[in-house]
């Protein structure tokens, strides 16, 4: 565990290192909703999209946060804005967590967490550490949140959304 707690930023493919700073363009990625439909972010454009990235499908913080942004999801809908979790978790394990779940959003599976890399995160021993990206319309990193409480970010991060220009 020790050296979980001293790892070091991560080195995005950039040639970065440690979390996407604001102004960054977003890395693309394609994650799947409920029905299977591919979500891309590239598609998105145009649309403010929150990009956040979790350790585990079905823990108990990772499924509060999620079960957190469908709860206030019709405010997402309403301000147009798109949401798609990230895990390390496999497209069916994702399919489960949508569907037992209801949740009204995209998760994409990134399981050699190329994903990850791209955006700074870094690998911890139970899954990517717990970080949130806005993006804004043209595609830039508008904001990020490195330390999410999972009970109350959803409600923040829409705030932040609703601010965007």
């Amino acid at each position: 565990m020790a050296v979980v707690a001293c790892a070091g930023p991560a080195r995005r493919p950039d040639g970065g290192v440690g979390l996407l700073p604001v102004g960054a363009v977003a890395p693309d990625l394609t994650g799947h909703d409920r029905e299977g439909h591919d979500v891309r972010l590239s598609g998105l454009r145009g649309k403010p999209a929150v990009v956040y990235f979790y350790p585990k499908d079905g823990s108990p913080n990772c499924t509060r946060e999620a079960c957190a942004f469908r709860d206030v999801w019709t405010r997402y809908e309403d301000a147009g804005v798109a949401v798609i979790g990230v895990s390390r978790d496999s497209a069916d394990s994702h399919a489960s967590f949508l569907r037992d779940e209801k949740l009204p959003f995209a998760l994409a599976s990134d399981p050699d967490g190329v994903v990850a890399t791209n955006y700074g995160v870094r690998k911890l021993l139970w899954g990517d550490e717990r970080v949130t990206f806005l993006v804004d319309r043209a595609g830039h990193v508008a904001r990020v949140w490195p330390k999410v409480d999972p009970g109350t970010h959803a409600q923040e991060v829409i705030e932040a959304a609703q601010a965007l220009p």
